[in-house]
């Protein structure tokens, strides 16, 4: 009893040196989505070359390991802003609603916002990795690989055949920014995922090369690309805005890039050493 007083009289001090250093807390609207137990059918990500020719990546349930919460709703262009205002995050092109979601955003106006909300609220908030994402996303979740051609004399033919596939699979977007809730709330509770603006994830570009006669095999990580989430997945360079031009896989650009955050273990906690 008198351990759990002397933490209880700990947490309210440092909570109170938080609000003396001007930690805020998040925005009551920015209500999160505790992911405890997920399955998922899932592909892995990147590049995958067995000798010569590309072939797809791996597939099987994962399941959440290590429970994590994550944003209801995207971040808005609203949210964005306030992080511009302090001069921690790069401005927007253009102007637009700020209670639409934020788009426009590269990958690292993505980690710049994380890090002025986690300064901000005093909370380590993050992007998502793309397996945290897909756990997240449940049916909404959509695997990236189109077709099982493989043509070690002529590569183009597989790539023509995602390509085709994908097209056929795609709906025509329209990339105006919707109100939160246009694309409905999955199976966990979480809004707009598979819409028209596609999320960030921490998780890199892999090329994995197996060379089966040797039976050896190399991965080689690029992190100047990370994966994008939404209606299909997306290798997009780090730095791009417009995915028009930024992205770097065989297929339909995304409409939009945006991003939704997963809140870490606070502060608070680390401080107490729990």
């Amino acid at each position: 009893m008198r351990k759990l007083r002397l933490v209880f009289l700990a947490a309210t001090s440092l909570i109170g040196m938080a609000a003396l250093q001007g930690f805020a807390p998040a925005p009551e609207d920015r209500s999160l989505i505790d992911i405890e137990r997920a399955s998922v059918r899932y592909r892995e990500p990147g590049e995958f070359i067995e000798g010569t020719r590309p072939v797809n990546g791996p597939i099987g349930e994962i399941v959440v390991e290590k429970p994590f919460s994550i944003m209801k709703r995207q971040v808005t262009r609203g949210d964005y802003e306030r992080c511009v205002a302090t001069k921690a995050c790069k401005a927007l092109d253009g102007t637009g609603d700020p209670s639409l979601p934020a788009v426009g955003v590269s990958f690292y106006d993505a980690v710049a916002y994380t890090q002025w909300l986690s300064r901000e609220t005093g909370q380590n908030w993050r992007l998502p990795s793309d397996r945290e994402w897909a756990l997240a996303a449940g049916s909404r979740y959509r695997d990236d690989a189109y077709t099982e051609i493989s043509d070690p004399a002529n590569p183009s033919r597989r790539w023509i055949a995602t390509y085709n596939a994908e097209a056929a699979a795609e709906q025509t977007i329209d990339p105006a920014p919707k109100p939160t809730g246009t694309f409905g709330e999955n199976e966990h509770g979480l809004l707009d995922l598979s819409g028209n603006v596609w999320e960030w994830t921490s998780t890199c570009y892999v090329r994995h090369r197996t060379n089966p006669a040797a039976g050896t095999a190399t991965e080689v990580e690029n992190c100047g690309v990370r994966i994008a989430e939404g209606r299909h997945r997306a290798y997009m360079t780090g730095f791009f805005r417009d995915p028009k031009a930024g992205a770097c896989s065989v297929g339909i650009p995304p409409a939009n890039l945006g991003m939704r955050l997963v809140r870490g273990e606070g502060r608070l906690r680390e401080w107490l050493g729990l």
